[in-house]
């Protein structure tokens, strides 16, 4: 990497790249500089890697970020943009998340073959889904639907559905858009319906904690308004030692000046749910998200977190 330039870590998946060329332009624009300033390094994770089973029985959210994470650690990357959901409530030792640009739009889609709408598929269809929150709030919504494993890039999923492989699947609308995919959606999910996970929409930039010419680029460019969301929920998550193994959905946003937050944590079959809720002063965002943590764990059946 050249003293001069700001290696962009990211995946390969076209989603992932849509994400890193979206940072790129913003960094180009906002100083004034090169493309070529900010060259991108691609990786594949073991994440990436693992096709025939669901991440929480491999390891977690970590696996999209592994790989990465080393080769910024060697000080190969300074700055690695990841989709904020994927991040892990901890980051290794030495990495810092610097800041989010602007969210897209947080909610779920559903994509329904034939054009349905959730609640038109009918009994005992088979819904694809690698999400276990996804799967926990269908199966909430609609226990009458059979929840399997889907799992692939956005492009794959779409296909499986246009094969009639599934009756439909959920993706985040934030990843249709930035994929030109938008259209494809037959229903976007209200949140009071269907809550977000954690971070979605929101893209994350992670430095070296001692990188300064790094953390300063992403000053530049980084939202103020969806920093303090994704902190609130992911202060929610860290207190429920969220990983990819617990069904936990989690949505902050700016209301009126204040930060309005909701979580749920529901068991894998989406028989039991506790919802929490706050509002308060942005400036307190990660706090109220630890605080409702702490309410659901009180409030949680014995079980529902898997320990």
């Amino acid at each position: 990497m050249s003293p001069d330039n700001l290696t962009i870590g990211t995946r390969g998946s076209p989603l992932a790249l849509a994400q890193a060329h979206q940072t790129q332009a913003r960094l180009v624009a906002a100083l004034s500089r090169s493309a070529d300033d900010f060259p991108l390094s691609i990786f594949k994770t073991t994440g990436d890697r693992i096709q025939d089973r669901p991440l929480s029985e491999a390891g977690g959210k970590g696996l999209f970020t592994k790989e990465i994470d080393e080769a910024q650690l060697a000080g190969h990357v300074a700055i690695a943009v990841h989709s904020s959901k994927d991040l892990p409530t901890a980051l290794p030792d030495g990495l810092s998340l610097a800041g989010f640009l602007p969210r897209e739009d947080a909610r779920d889609a559903f994509i329904g073959a034939g054009g349905l709408r959730l609640s038109q598929v009918p009994a005992g269809g088979r819904i694809g889904s690698a999400s276990l929150r996804r799967q926990a709030q269908i199966l909430k919504l609609r226990p009458d639907l059979t929840v399997e494993i889907l799992r692939g890039n956005v492009g794959t999923r779409l296909a499986r559905i246009e094969a009639g492989d599934f009756a439909g699947t959920l993706l985040a609308l934030a990843g249709l858009r930035r994929l030109g995919f938008e259209a494809k959606a037959t229903e976007i999910l209200d949140p009071s319906d269907f809550l977000p996970a954690v971070g979605q929409g929101a893209i994350g930039l992670v430095v070296r904690s001692d990188d300064a010419a790094a953390r300063s680029a992403v000053d530049a460019i980084a939202c103020r308004d969806t920093g303090l969301a994704v902190s609130c929920e992911r202060a929610f998550l860290a207190v429920l030692d969220g990983s990819c193994r617990t069904p936990i959905a989690g949505h902050a946003h700016l209301h009126g000046g204040r930060l309005v937050f909701r979580g749920m944590v529901l068991s894998p079959d989406g028989r039991q749910a506790v919802e929490v809720e706050r509002s308060g002063p942005p400036g307190d965002a990660e706090a109220m998200g630890r605080d409702a943590g702490q309410e659901a764990l009180a409030r949680a059946p014995a079980g529902i977190l898997g320990h």
